[in-house]
């Protein structure tokens, strides 16, 4: 099992396909193996990486709490990207992963050939009620363990939609949770996620950020649809997609039309023929 020593714990990672690097970074609520639809498909002709954040097995689970920064999580993806000798990628992140992508682009620059910022941005829109569900959710699953993980997600408004028009992609993703050490998930809820920064903190940022950008988001994910408008409107190179009937699980629930857009988006840039931005 390949392992990367950065910023102080092992990543797991693993490797598809070769060509230009393109990273995924996933969400809470799943891992790297939510990715396979993209694995599969852009393995074909990039060099795909995947790996399980801090907190998430087989990758190490930290102990102490203060170890769950929304920073570390920035500063693991760029130190991966160093252990694996790579100059320039394309990352491409779900919501606390899209987050992550983000901030990333705008922390370095020089290193993100091109963002793909899916369903972030939960904790912008109406803050004070989210910090209080988020603060029940990590109480939760100190409780019950990953049964306190699930029962926050399947009953998430934005996650009903996957449910209903996927039952086997739908159990398989909550099938997934059972995997989770509940004691990573409870502290980077109570700190990475909770101390980021909402997108809407990150005007000037986004409008220095010169990096060509793809922000996806579903139409029934209202907790990430305000803040995905406001990256495409202030970040100088980014465009929007909005899935139809779709929630918060883009990659998973959509995956051909998730991997058609991003697949034309990255031809785009790798051309140098998108929108405003020219390589």
């Amino acid at each position: 099992m390949p392992f990367a020593t950065v910023n102080g714990v092992e990543l797991y990672y693993e490797e598809t396909g070769s060509g230009f690097p393109l990273v995924f970074v996933h969400e809470f609520a799943g891992d790297m193996r939510a990715w396979e639809p993209q694995v599969r498909h852009f393995g074909r002709r990039y060099r795909v990486i995947t790996y399980n954040q801090r907190g998430y097995p087989p990758s190490q689970v930290p102990a102490d709490a203060v170890s769950y920064t929304h920073d570390d999580l920035i500063e693991d993806l760029h130190q991966l990207l160093r252990f694996l000798d790579i100059e320039r990628a394309y990352i491409a992140g779900l919501a606390t992963g899209g987050n992550v992508a983000l901030n990333f682009g705008i922390r370095h620059p020089d290193l993100a050939q091109a963002l793909v910022v899916a369903g972030a941005g939960a904790g912008t829109v109406d803050r004070e009620n989210w910090l209080a569900a988020a603060k029940t959710f990590a109480d939760d699953i100190e409780r019950d363990g990953t049964a306190g993980i699930v029962a926050n997600v399947e009953n998430a408004p934005q996650r009903i939609v996957f449910r209903i028009k996927d039952p086997r992609g739908w159990q398989e993703f909550i099938a997934g949770m059972h995997d989770f050490s509940p004691l990573g998930c409870a502290h980077m809820m109570r700190n990475a996620l909770i101390n980021r920064k909402p997108i809407f903190d990150l005007e000037a940022e986004l409008g220095a950020m010169n990096v060509p950008t793809l922000v996806m988001v579903g139409d029934q994910d209202e907790p990430a649809f305000a803040a995905c408008r406001f990256v495409c409107q202030h970040a100088p190179h980014a465009g929007m997609v909005v899935l139809p009937m779709c929630g918060h699980t883009l990659n998973s629930e959509e995956p051909d039309f998730f991997n058609l857009h991003v697949g034309t988006f990255l031809a785009a840039v790798a051309a140098g023929r998108w929108g405003s931005w020219q390589g």
